[in-house]
């Protein structure tokens, strides 16, 4: 079965400002309309397939935004804008609850070791995989996302959904897949959509695939057999708030250092800040997404964005290290340029994270200070992600009008 080929998404910049172009005619009443559909690989023209570009900002959530709100009204394009808000809503979330994270990351190595010792969940898990459960519908997606690095949303809903309720498989173990193959698998955002599908995030609110909705949206594709018919909620423990951290801001008189990772590859706002970087390097944890092999296209991915960033800003960065990984390599990097400071993108609740941290530790007994420099697209819409996406979804009107006083880089 053949489903189309990830170097579809091509990672460059202009290649995610071409998609862009070609998709802002039909950002308003097509979208809301038929955005839903489902068409197979190669067939996703009612929805943007964006998220690479975007899950990486090679192009930022509020260039995409300017750009179809240039074409069309807010409420025109509502459908649309919340989609994009869903994402940063997801963020937000978890940047409050970091606990999630660490959990989901706990149940998956206990999921694991539960594979290696039971055979029935690692058969029915390796079928999963590979697409041979004898659910065409789940089988196609399965082998549409090895082959392509992507799916579209829905299809995501319904294949999350016969994984959890209908294969009986921990939920942890599907996050995990997804986050191995996805071109734009992202912690917040896929984390949470597993968690919401299984009744984990919102408490009791579960989503079941049914055989007559894949039918309506796959046009007529699959109608498969044997999908549960309840789906009951999964439990776990409530996980509080803590407060986001404060804002950073490099001391501009200190020699920096520039630290870049694949959470925010469009570093115009850095350099709008001042900076004037001895050094760079790129911070490479796409292996630490997950404790298995991940797809080799999604390595690919991110090296061929680096690649473009880099490029793209060679005049500016100084000399260049094309990709570290691992605190020790990071932290003699960052001596060796000499530098008092390294400022890095924020990176979200993630691997980028984890590894920042560590390399925060590694640098204090050399004096070097670490700053993650904010973007004011997050700082503005993170507080306001305190409970439910409908609360937070009243909050966009007001944080679209602030995108003006954001710019677009």
């Amino acid at each position: 079965m053949t489903h189309g080929r990830a170097q579809d998404f091509t990672p460059t910049r202009t290649a995610g400002l071409e998609r862009l172009s070609q998709f802002i005619p039909r950002a308003g009443s097509a979208y809301a309309r038929m955005r839903n559909h489902d068409l197979g690989a190669g067939q996703h023209a009612h929805v943007s397939t964006l998220s690479p570009w975007i899950r990486h900002r090679l192009v930022t959530e509020a260039e995409v935004l300017d750009a179809v709100l240039a074409r069309h009204s807010l409420t025109a394009a509502e459908k649309f804008v919340q989609e994009v808000y869903w994402r940063t809503y997801w963020k937000g979330w978890l940047e409050q609850r970091p606990a999630v994270w660490e959990m989901y990351q706990q149940g998956l190595r206990a999921a694991l070791d539960q594979v290696q010792t039971q055979s029935g969940l690692r058969s029915t898990w390796a079928d999963a995989c590979t697409g041979q459960t004898g659910i065409d519908a789940f089988d196609h997606w399965a082998q549409e996302l090895v082959q392509t690095g992507y799916l579209h949303n829905h299809a995501r809903m319904w294949f999350a959904s016969i994984w959890i309720f209908t294969l009986r498989l921990p939920w942890e173990l599907g996050a995990d897949f997804f986050l191995r193959h996805l071109l734009d698998g992202d912690p917040a955002s896929n984390t949470l959509s597993w968690r919401w599908v299984a009744g984990l995030q919102t408490r009791g609110k579960t989503y079941l695939a049914r055989a007559d909705n894949i039918e309506t949206y796959t046009g007529g594709r699959f109608r498969p057999k044997g999908l549960a018919g309840v789906a009951v909620p999964l439990e776990g423990p409530e996980v509080p708030r803590v407060p986001l951290p404060a804002p950073q801001m490099p001391g501009l008189m200190e020699p920096c250092a520039l630290l870049l990772h694949d959470d925010d590859l469009s570093p115009a706002y850095l350099f709008d800040h001042g900076l004037a970087p001895v050094a760079t390097a790129c911070l490479v944890t796409t292996r630490d997404r997950s404790p298995l092999h991940v797809a080799p296209h999604l390595e690919e991915f991110v090296q061929g964005a680096m690649a473009d960033v880099t490029t793209r800003w060679a005049d500016r960065l100084g000399p260049l290290t094309p990709a570290l990984s691992g605190v020790g390599a990071l932290a003699d990097w960052a001596r060796a340029t000499g530098a008092r400071q390294v400022v890095t993108p924020y990176a979200p609740v993630g691997p980028n994270a984890t590894a920042l941290r560590a390399l925060e530790a590694a640098l204090a007994p050399d004096g070097i200070r670490l700053v993650r420099l904010q973007r004011r697209y997050d700082s503005a819409a993170w507080p306001q992600a305190t409970a439910g996406f409908f609360k937070f979804k009243e909050k966009i009107p007001t944080l679209v009008a602030g995108l003006k006083g954001i710019g677009v880089v």
